[in-house]
């Protein structure tokens, strides 16, 4: 029985046919691993991570009053006479944020490629936060029993999967990936 060997265009076999690939892996797990380790750090989230949630409470609690409810806010809670809410470490949209950035920057693409899919997603991502944040709000107000199962499961994984699926758009459609004599020159 003959065994069928993996190759690519330049006769490549085995890993090392899988070699770019495995080497995006390898990146992503390090850069992941690494801004997960840094905003575990107590200043980090004191002075960054915090601050950042409170940007959050404030845009969120903007959009609230835009829309008619009466909000108020104190730091990263927003309270309105029916529901009150505390916006913390993983309803911030941090790590969503840091699995895209990490995902963009070990891709082998253009740096202007890298550079523009970070802006650009890391907004959209804050943009299906504000509007998880604002639906989380409007369902412990409307919808008290719901709450709980919205928050854990649905829009948890409605944000993460955003940020996958946003990679994959912009790796898929506005990459431009180095060819592996243009990666050296980086």
């Amino acid at each position: 029985m003959a065994t069928k060997k993996t190759t690519t265009s330049k006769g490549a076999t085995g890993w090392r046919a899988y070699r770019l690939e495995i080497r995006f892996l390898l990146l992503f797990l390090l850069l992941l691993g690494g801004s997960f380790t840094v905003i575990s750090l107590t200043w980090v989230n004191d002075h960054l991570v915090e601050p950042f949630t409170s940007g959050v409470a404030g845009a969120s609690a903007v959009t609230l009053n835009l829309i008619g409810q009466d909000i108020t806010r104190e730091g990263t809670q927003l309270s309105s006479p029916r529901f009150r809410v505390n916006i913390r470490n993983g309803c911030n949209g941090v790590e969503t944020m840091l699995i895209f950035l990490s995902a963009v920057l070990a891709f082998p693409a253009s740096w202007r490629s890298r550079l523009s899919g970070v802006a650009i997603g890391l907004l959209a991502i804050q943009a299906i936060n504000l509007l998880r944040v604002v639906a989380l709000f409007l369902t412990g107000v409307y919808l008290p029993k719901l709450f709980d199962a919205s928050h854990t499961v649905i829009w948890q994984t409605i944000v993460i999967l955003f940020g996958f699926l946003l990679w994959i758009f912009w790796a898929n459609r506005f990459a431009v990936v180095d060819s592996p004599a243009d990666s050296s020159t980086d």
